[in-house]
C-alpha cells in the first residue's frame, strides 16, 4: 500500500478542459436545433421536441459548468481593492441562466394549466434568456479588452460575437413563447425560430472554440 500512489486514494478526477465545454456545448446546442427545427420539430411533436431541449439543457448545464471551473478566480486586486473579474462573471451568470432552462425544460415534459406553465415553464425559460443576454455582452467585452482589436480572420472573434447572436436569438425566443391567456404562445414561429437560430449560433461558436485538434477532426468527418 506504500507503493501506491497519494492520488490513486483521491477517486476518480475529471479534468474540466476547453474540449470538453466546447463538445458540451457542440451536443447541447444540436438538440435544442433539431427539437425547434422548422419541419423537423413538427414531425417529433411537442412532446419529443421537448425532450430534446430538456436533453440538451443538461449539456449546457455542464458545459457552463466546465467554462465557470475554468474561467479563474472571481475576484482580482486593483489598487488593492477586490474586484469581480468579467470573465468569471459572464461563465457565473450563464451557469445560472443554464439552471434555469432546466428547469423550464423539466417542466416543459408536464401537463400544467395556464398560471402553472407561465410560472415553471415561460419564467424560468425567459429569465435563463436574460441571463445569457448579460453573459453574452460580458464575453463580449473580455474579448474586446483582450484583444484590443478585432480581427476578421480570428476564431476567438467571430466566436464571440456569434454567441452573442444567438443568446439574442434566445431572447427572442422566449418572448414568443410567452403564454397568453388563452393558454397559446404568443408567436409560435418567432419561439422556434428564435431557439433554432440561437441553437445553431451556440453550435457554431462551440466549434469555433474548439482546439485546433478538434477542429482539424471535425472538418476531416
Amino acid at each position: 500500500m506504500d507503493n501506491v500512489p497519494p492520488a490513486a486514494h483521491s477517486g476518480i478526477h475529471v479534468r474540466p478542459t476547453l474540449r470538453k465545454q466546447c463538445w458540451g456545448f457542440v451536443i447541447g446546442s444540436a438538440c435544442f436545433a433539431i427539437g425547434s427545427a422548422p419541419v423537423l420539430a413538427g414531425l417529433l411533436g411537442t412532446s419529443r421536441a421537448n425532450a430534446f431541449f430538456f436533453v440538451g439543457a443538461w449539456f449546457f448545464t455542464a458545459a457552463g459548468l466546465i467554462q465557470l471551473l475554468r474561467s479563474g478566480p472571481m475576484t482580482t486586486e486593483t489598487g488593492g481593492e477586490p474586484l469581480l473579474r468579467a470573465e468569471w462573471l459572464s461563465a457565473a451568470v450563464q451557469s445560472v441562466g443554464t439552471v434555469l432552462f432546466n428547469v423550464s425544460t423539466a417542466a416543459a415534459l408536464q401537463a400544467y394549466d395556464v398560471t402553472e406553465e407561465r410560472h415553471f415553464v415561460w419564467r424560468p425559460d425567459a429569465a435563463g434568456s436574460v441571463a445569457f443576454l448579460i453573459s453574452g455582452a460580458l464575453a463580449l467585452r473580455v474579448y474586446q479588452e483582450a484583444a484590443r482589436t478585432w480581427a476578421p480572420r480570428g476564431r476567438d472573434g467571430w466566436a464571440v460575437w456569434v454567441n452573442l447572436v444567438g443568446c439574442i436569438a434566445f431572447g427572442i425566443s422566449a418572448a414568443g413563447a410567452f403564454i397568453t391567456a388563452s393558454g397559446a404562445e404568443a408567436s409560435d414561429f418567432w419561439a422556434n425560430a428564435g431557439t433554432f437560430v440561437g441553437a445553431l449560433c451556440f453550435l457554431i461558436s462551440a466549434l469555433l472554440s474548439l482546439p485546433r485538434r478538434d477542429r482539424s477532426a471535425t472538418a476531416a468527418g
